[in-house]
C-alpha cells in the first residue's frame, strides 16, 4: 500500500527549501489556541470549557500563518499554497479516517436506535465480574486490534457499547474511553497486519515475524501494568440487570467482531453492522425507514467536527512538509541522536530513533505518515548505531504509536470523545498504556544496550 503523494508539478520541492524549525510555528499556533483556551476556561470553572472553542475553528489561524509563511520563503504563490494544503486534505490516510468516523458515527446512532447497545451491556454485565469490567474492555480492544490491524475500526466497532456500559454502570467515562484507546494502540502497534508495522518494516527492511518479537517484549509487560491497574481503578460496579433487551440485539455486534477477526475491511464492516442493526430493529420493533435514514444522518453529523479537524490536520502537516518542518525536525533529532552517548553508539541510535517518530507524530497526528516521513532517517541511525532492522523498526512503531494514543487532536481520540460525549483531553489524559508503554519501552531498550557501554 503506497502512501505516499505524488507532488504536483508546480510545488517548490523541499528539498529545494532549506529545513528550518520555524516552519513547525503553525501547530505552535494551533496547540496554544486549543489547549490554551480550554486549561484557562477549565480553571474559571467553566463548564465543558475544551468545546468552547472547537478544535476545527481553532486550527485555521494555524492555517493561515503556514500559509503565509509559504508564499514568503518562495514554496509557491497563494493559489499553489491552497493547492496544497488540498493535496495534504486529500491524503489516502486523511480520507479513510474521514470515512470511518461517519460510519461508525451511523452505527452508533443506529444500534442505539434499535437497542442492541442495550443488548450488549446487559450481556456484558452478566459475563464480566464487578470488579474486571475495565480490564474485560481493554482486553477486548486489545484483541480485535491485534486482529483487524486498526485502531480506528476498532473504537468504531467498540465505543457504542462502552457508552452503554456508562451509562447502565455509571461508570467513569474517560476511564472507560482509556481501557478502549489502550487496547487498541496496542493491537495496533503490535499486529503484524496494521498499517505501521507494514510502514515501519518496509522502510528498514525488517521481516514481520522479527519485528513482532522484539515489539512483544515491549508491550506485553506494559499491558500486564495497566491490566492491573485498570482491575484497582475499576473497584466494584454497582449495577442491575435488566431482562427488557432482547439478545437478538447482539447479532450487529457478534457480525461485525466476526467480520473484523476474519479480516474483512473496516469499512465492509461497518456497512454491515449498520445494515443488520436496521433489519434487527425492523423486525423486532416498530422501527421505520425513515427512521433509519435520519438516524444514519445524525450519526454523519455528530463526527462533524472532528471530519473537518482531520482534514485540517492533514492539509497544515502537507503545508509543513513543503516548508521543511519535518525535516528541520528530523534533522535537528538525527544530530542530538549522535551527541547523547557517543560512547555507546547503539543506544545514542535508538533513542533518536524514537524520538523521531515520537515527535514527528505530534506534528503529524498520523503515526503512519509519521513512519513514512521519519523512515529512511531512521535507517541511517540504526545502521552507524548497528541496529538490527527489527529493533529499528519496532523502536518506529512503538513511539509513533505512544505519540498517537495521548494526541487529544489524535483521530483516536476525537473518535472515542466524539462517541463517548467527553473532551479528547479526558480521553488522552486516560490513555494509560501508551503512558506505561513510553516507561518500558526506554527501559527495556536502555538495558539491552547497557552490555555495550
Amino acid at each position: 500500500m503506497n502512501h505516499e503523494e505524488q507532488p504536483s508539478p508546480t510545488f517548490t520541492k523541499p528539498s529545494l527549501i532549506t529545513p528550518k524549525l520555524s516552519a513547525l510555528l503553525p501547530f505552535a499556533v494551533f496547540l496554544s489556541l486549543f489547549l490554551g483556551t480550554g486549561i484557562i476556561l477549565t480553571l474559571q470553572g467553566v463548564d465543558f470549557a475544551f468545546y468552547q472553542l472547537p478544535a476545527s475553528i481553532a486550527i485555521i489561524p494555524a492555517i493561515l500563518v503556514a500559509i503565509y509563511a509559504g508564499m514568503r520563503i518562495g514554496t509557491g504563490s497563494l493559489n499553489q499554497q491552497i493547492a496544497q494544503f488540498i493535496s495534504g486534505a486529500g491524503n489516502s490516510n486523511i480520507t479513510t479516517m474521514c470515512v470511518i468516523y461517519l460510519l461508525a458515527g451511523a452505527f452508533a446512532v443506529v444500534a442505539k436506535a434499535t437497542g442492541s447497545v442495550d443488548a450488549s451491556v446487559e450481556l456484558g454485565l452478566a459475563i464480566f465480574p464487578d470488579y474486571l469490567l475495565l480490564p474485560g474492555l481493554f482486553l477486548v480492544a486489545a484483541l480485535l486490534s491485534t486482529a483487524m490491524g486498526t485502531s480506528m475500526g476498532t473504537i468504531a466497532a467498540i465505543a457504542p457499547i462502552a457508552l452503554g456500559f456508562i451509562d447502565s454502570a455509571q461508570l467513569d467515562a474517560a476511564l472507560v474511553a482509556g481501557c478502549i484507546v489502550s487496547g487498541a494502540i496496542f493491537g495496533d502497534n503490535l499486529s503484524i497486519i496494521s498499517d505501521t508495522t507494514i510502514a515501519s518494516t518496509r522502510s528498514q527492511g525488517a521481516h514481520m515475524k522479527d519485528k513482532f518479537k522484539v515489539n512483544f517484549k515491549f508491550a506485553v509487560p506494559a499491558a500486564l501494568i495497566c491490566l492491573v491497574a485498570f482491575a484497582i481503578l475499576g473497584g466494584e460496579v454497582n449495577h442491575s440487570i435488566s431482562s427488557d433487551a432482547s439478545l437478538i440485539g447482539l447479532l450487529p455486534y457478534a457480525v461485525i467482531l466476526v467480520l473484523a477477526l476474519m479480516g474483512v475491511n473496516v469499512f465492509a464492516v461497518l456497512v454491515a453492522g449498520i445494515i443488520l442493526a436496521a433489519v434487527i430493529g425492523m423486525l423486532t420493533s416498530d422501527y421505520q425507514v425513515s427512521a433509519w435514514v435520519n438516524d444514519i444522518n445524525s450519526g454523519f453529523a455528530s463526527m462533524q467536527d472532528i471530519f473537518i479537524l482531520s482534514l485540517f490536520i492533514g492539509g497544515l502537516s502537507e503545508l509543513v512538509r513543503q516548508q521543511g518542518g519535518l525535516a528541520a525536525l528530523t534533522k535537528a533529532i538525527e544530530s542530538l541522536a549522535r551527541k547523547l552517548s557517543p560512547s555507546n553508539n547503539k543506544r545514542a541510535a535508538g533513542f533518536g530513533i524514537s524520538g523521531l517518530a515520537f515527535l514527528c507524530n505530534f506534528f503529524t497526528a498520523n503515526n503512519t505518515v509519521s513512519i513514512i516521513v521519519t523512515g529512511d532517517t531512521a535507517k541511517n541511525l540504526a545502521t552507524d548505531g548497528e541496529l538490527s532492522p527489527a529493533e529499528s523498526a519496532s523502536l518506529l512503531d512503538v513511539f509513533a504509536c505512544i505519540n498517537q494514543g495521548l494526541l487529544p487532536y489524535g483521530a483516536q481520540a476525537l473518535l472515542l470523545g466524539a462517541t463517548l460525549k467527553i473532551s479528547p483531553i479526558e480521553v488522552a489524559s486516560h490513555a494509560f498504556y501508551p503512558m506505561v508503554l513510553f516507561f518500558v519501552a526506554g527501559f527495556s531498550f536502555w538495558r539491552l544496550t547497557r552490555k555495550n557501554n
